[in-house]
């Protein structure tokens, strides 16, 4: 998957679309997600232009990297989510049922969030 410089995310830290920020740095940006699908559901992307964690870890600079991780953190603290716990998790690829071309990490809390996945049937 390559990078579209007009995907959803892009846009909404060019200032084209609106979002309900939730925590902004230099490095990165945390909103809450349009579609909730846990009582806290947060989206942080990184400012610069990476398809994804795997693209993210090879091209990013050091400063960049610490920066987008640590504000993953920092917005689960802001929430509350790290007395009882969350989630993190970032879609790759086509398998990894990934639908927007940049770099996202979902964060999900404030429920009990049962399995991630079902185990495959032998």
């Amino acid at each position: 998957m390559a990078y579209d410089e007009n995907n959803i995310f892009a846009k909404i830290l060019r200032g084209e679309i609106p979002c309900d920020k939730v925590h902004e740095n230099s490095h990165a940006l945390a909103f809450k997600d349009i579609n909730p699908q846990a009582a806290i559901h947060v989206l942080v992307i990184p400012k610069g232009a990476y398809v994804d964690l795997t693209d993210f870890s090879a091209n990013a600079s050091a400063e960049e990297i610490a920066g987008f991780i640590r504000t993953v953190g920092e917005t689960a603290r802001i929430l509350g989510m790290t007395t009882d716990g969350y989630r993190a998790l970032t879609n790759i690829g086509e398998f990894g049922r990934q639908e927007v071309p940049h770099l996202h990490i979902h964060l999900f809390g404030g429920q009990q969030l049962g399995r991630m996945i079902k185990p495959p049937e032998k």
